[in-house]
């Protein structure tokens, strides 16, 4: 997984201007079915409340969701 492509996703839900998949596909220069596999990681490992919203249709979290891939390494 390329966290660079998790971050645009989550970017793009946190706006709830993901569209639809084949939509998010292209703004990712991506194939849909990436944009499945990565949904599909970011709920199932990172534990992120993504659904789709069929009226908006666009991904959106149900609830908060903070996804934080800096990693701070305390000086000694």
């Amino acid at each position: 997984m390329n966290i660079l492509i998790i971050k645009k996703i989550h970017v793009r839900i946190l706006s709830e201007s993901t569209g639809k998949p084949k939509e998010l596909a292209l703004k990712l220069n991506v194939s849909e079915r990436t944009i499945y596999s990565y949904i599909n990681f970011m709920k199932r490992e990172l534990k992120a409340p993504i659904v789709y919203n069929r009226l908006k249709d666009s991904y959106q979290y149900e609830g908060n969701c903070n996804i934080n891939f800096i990693h701070n390494k305390k000086s000694n």
